[in-house]
This record gives structure tokens, C-alpha cells and sequence, in this order.
């Protein structure tokens, strides 16, 4: 039996893989700085695009996505399908004519925003239930469509005036959705479990048309869910011995399926056009959505409270989901930032001088260590408790970053010096290029447990200062890369 009706069980299961998969789903779909001006976001739609069938001749990019792994189905077992991707729609923008009627502008200023042309990407699903043993004997074939359509949206003023419109407009997408299953040989319940999902749109580009052209007629992000209420999946990065060569025969184009939820679970799979590990799952201490998961939560906060009142009414007006980045950001408490500095997640055996052994996180994680200044007890429950750790200031009564100094030129640098910044030595930095030659205020100077010095500062014309300092993140060089401002009082 093929039905589109999931059970509450269905729904809740797909609901936890969900999570991972939406950044899969909006994954560079507004970049920092989040405005539509910025060249980054001038090129979108990078993962998971299945063009029509008649834009593979002319671009690198694939109209189809194809999916195996192995499955071990329960009798009776209902193998639950979501595929998801976005729908891009062309926004435009109107402002009001004196005579009622809308023209088309590049920009909408408002009070809060402004408005600017944009591509927003409308979230779409195919969803299909159907019998697993029924899926082995006949399989399933499910077209779809998605119609073209437009939409117009007023816009006001802050007093409830109408001053424009958006107008968005989409076009038609046709597409498949092809499921299949054969038992592999042997004593094993053991299935090959295909789903390929392809655009079958007939449009044809006229000459000289470019990418921009195919993406509204494509499906973008696209990623698959499945769950089986009853039974497993096989895992391709760590299957069981017996069924390596099954697993390595499992073709997979374009996407690569991994089991998703719960560390252990077997009955979802989140089959991705992101290489993913099994199991992924989203840092407790995120936020919320950034769309730019390549980037690093901390980074990306921390670059969005930096910028101009301008720049954030861009972003407001550039799309809703940037528009609530900028608000999260802002409203963000001084707690939830420092969470995103860092977290210790794996810990591992280690054996202590009489013997036995205790749980320890990884000597390589910064935090943990046995330098001068350490000490610790073991704790009931087996865990190191330090004392007095070495990465505590208070630790070491003979270093000061806000006091110590170091010889530069002949001269003494210390928090509140003045330099000018010369990396290169090194090379070690690309980022060196752009600071080279600016000048810079001295936060601190601090010896490391290996004896360097290194010295902390801030750019002097860089409007972000004040939060980089307030969080402690700062710039750091070595003596060598730095000089003494000519004339400038030692404080």
C-alpha cells in the first residue's frame, strides 16, 4: 500500500532528523554579511541543485540524485520517504506611484530596512509511506509538480501607509520521485534500497541564458529523510563485516546517506548532498540558524554585532531569515555568546600511576594539561579535578598580561603601547595581508607554557574594537612582528 499519510510515530521520528537536515536545507542560503549586495551572496544555490534536463549540457551540475544503502525491514515494516528542497522564487520590489499604480526600483528604503530584489527560497516536500514489502515486488513511482505562481505583498511605512509591493514569481517544476528494493543474496532479511529523485522539466533555455535562468526551475538543497517504523538501515561508513561488499557496491550519486538521530538508532537516515558523518547532529550551543554552517557560530555572531546600523538595515530588508539573524545577534546575552567559545566533547582512557584508569579529555584540547602550576585530585566518579589549573591567571602569581612587557626594537611594549603590524616573517596567516602596515593598540602581552610571548591587540580604526575587547578576542603576534610607533610615550 503507497499512501502520503504518516503515523504520529512517522512524524515524530522525521521531526528529530529534521533538525540536521534543515541546515543541510539552508546551508549558504544567506552568507555573512548577510546583505544582498555582498559578492558572496551574488552566487547562490551551491548544494544538493538539480538543474532541468536540459541545462546539464550547458553547466556542470546534475538533474538527478540517486541513493542506495542496505535496509533490513521487519515484516509488516512501512518505510517512511520526505524529500525536501527549496522552490527559489524571484522577489522584485515597487514603490507606490502618485497615481496608485507600482514601478519597479532596485531599492525600497524604509525606516527599519531596505527592500532590494532578491531570490527567496520557498521550503517544498514529497512525502510517501509505502509497504516495504510491497516496495520490493513492485516499487513505487510518484511524479510531482510544483505550478508556477505570483504573489504580491504590500509594503507600509511605519504609520500604515502603503508605499510599495513585493511581487514574487515562480515557475513550474516537474519532477520524480523513483523508489525500488531487491534482497541481496544470502541468510540475511537484507534489502538494497534505492531512491532517486529527478527533474523532469521540459524547459528549454533560449540562447545566450544563464544559470540564474535554470535555478527558479530547479530543485535546490535537495536532501531525502527516511524511516523505517519497523526494522534498520546498515550504515555505509561503518557496516557490519558480513555486509562490506553489499555496502560497497551501494551506488550513490550526488548524495550520501548516513544514519540520522539518536547515537545507536537504526530506524532513520538523513541522505544528504553534504558529506555528513553518521549521526550528525546540531551543537547544543547554537543559537539558532546562522545559514552559514561552514562558518563557526562564534565567528559569525561576533562578525554580526560588528556591523553598521546600515549594513544591518540591508540585511533586514535582504530576506526574513537575515532579518532574524540580525535580530538574534543583537538580542543575544553576554552568556549564550561565551558558549560558543568551546566545548569538550570526547574523552578517553587513560591509566593513572596505580593502575587503574579514569576518564580524561584528550591531552591535545586546550584547557587540560599537567604544566607548572597544576594540580588535581581524583574525583569519585574517576574524573581529574584541577585545583588550581594552569590556564587560570591566578595560577601563576609571575605573569601579568595587563603589567608584563616585552623588548621591541630596544623599547618596551606592554598593554597600552601603540605599534605598527609586520607579519610576514612566518607566513603562517593569509589574513597577514590585510593588517600589514596598520597600527594597533596593545591589550596585553602573554607567555605561553612553552616559554613564547605573544601580544595581544586590537586595530586601532576598526569599529568592532570595543566588542572584541569586552569579549577578550584579540589579534595576537610575535615580537618580531611588530614595531614601535615613532614618538609614541611608553605608558
Amino acid at each position: 500500500m503507497t499512501t502520503t499519510t504518516f503515523t504520529s510515530r512517522a512524524e515524530a521520528r522525521l521531526a528529530v532528523a529534521r533538525h540536521v537536515a534543515d541546515a543541510v536545507l539552508f546551508e549558504g542560503y544567506v552568507l555573512y554579511p548577510y546583505r544582498a549586495s555582498a559578492a558572496k551572496n551574488r552566487l547562490r544555490w551551491q548544494f544538493g541543485v538539480l538543474v532541468p534536463p536540459s541545462w546539464t549540457a550547458a553547466a556542470a551540475e546534475h538533474d538527478v540524485q540517486h541513493t542506495e544503502l542496505l535496509m533490513e525491514p521487519r515484516r509488516d515494516a512501512t518505510l517512511f520517504v520526505e524529500v525536501r528542497f527549496l522552490h527559489a522564487q524571484r522577489r522584485t520590489v515597487q514603490r507606490v506611484l502618485p497615481d496608485g499604480g507600482f514601478e519597479t526600483v532596485r531599492e525600497l528604503p524604509l525606516k527599519d530596512r531596505v527592500l532590494v530584489p532578491w531570490d527567496e527560497g520557498r521550503e517544498e516536500r514529497v512525502r510517501l509511506a509505502v509497504d516495504a514489502d510491497e516496495l520490493a515486488r513492485t516499487g513505487a513511482v510518484v511524479p510531482f509538480t510544483r505550478p508556477a505562481a505570483e504573489e504580491t505583498e504590500p509594503v507600509r511605512d511605519a504609520t500604515g501607509a502603503v508605499v510599495g509591493r513585493l511581487v514574487r514569481r515562480r515557475e513550474e517544476i516537474d519532477g520524480v520521485l523513483r523508489l525500488s528494493a531487491s534482497p541481496l543474496d544470502g541468510p540475511y532479511a537484507t534489502q538494497r534500497l534505492r531512491v532517486v529523485v529527478e527533474n523532469t522539466s521540459d524547459w528549454l533555455p533560449e540562447d545566450g541564458a544563464g544559470r540564474d535562468a535554470a535555478l527558479p526551475r530547479s530543485l535546490v538543497a535537495t536532501h531525502t529523510l527516511l524511516h523505517l517504523d519497523s526494522g534498520q538501515f546498515l550504515s555505509l561508513t561503518d557496516p557490519p563485516q558480513w555486509a562490506a561488499g553489499a555496502v560497497a557496491a551501494c551506488r550513490n550519486l550526488h548524495t550520501w546517506p548516513v544514519p540520522a538521530g539518536e547515537p545507536g538508532s537504526r530506524d532513520l537516515v538523513l541522505s544528504s548532498p553534504i558529506i555528513l558523518e553518521d549521526h550528525p547532529a546540531i551543537a547544543p550551543e547554537s543559537p539558532g540558524a546562522l545559514y552559514d554552517a561552514t562558518e563557526i557560530d562564534e565567528i559569525l555572531a561576533l562578525r554580526t554585532a560588528a556591523l553598521t546600523d546600515e549594513e544591518k538595515r540591508e540585511a533586514r530588508g535582504t530576506d526574513d531569515r537575515a532579518a532574524a539573524v540580525i535580530d538574534l545577534t543583537e538580542s543575544m546575552p553576554a552568556e549564550m555568546l561565551e558558549r560558543l567559545h568551546g566545548a569538550v566533547r570526547s574523552l578517553r582512557e587513560v591509566a593513572t600511576p596505580g593502575g587503574s584508569a579514569l576518564r580524561s579529555p584528550a591531552p591535545d584540547v586546550p584547557g587540560f594539561g599537567t604544566g607548572a602550576g597544576a594540580s588535581g585530585v581524583f574525583g569519585e566518579d574517576g574524573f581529574v579535578r584541577q585545583e588550581t589549573p594552569w590556564w587560570d591567571p591566578g595560577a601563576d602569581a609571575s605573569v601579568d598580561p595587563a603589567r608584563d612587557h616585552v623588548l621591541v626594537d630596544g623599547r618596551e611594549v606592554r598593554a597600552g603601547s601603540r605599534v605598527v603590524l609586520r607579519p610576514g616573517p612566518r607566513h603562517s596567516d593569509a589574513q597577514d595581508l590585510f593588517v600589514a602596515g596598520r597600527r594597533a593598540l596593545v591589550e596585553a602581552v602573554l607567555h605561553d607554557v612553552d616559554g613564547g610571548v605573544h601580544i595581544a591587540v586590537t586595530l586601532e580604526d576598526d569599529p568592532g574594537a570595543d566588542i572584541r575587547r569586552e569579549q577578550g578576542r584579540y589579534l595576537y603576534f610575535q615580537p618580531d612582528e611588530v614595531g614601535v610607533v615613532e614618538g609614541e610615550e611608553i605608558p
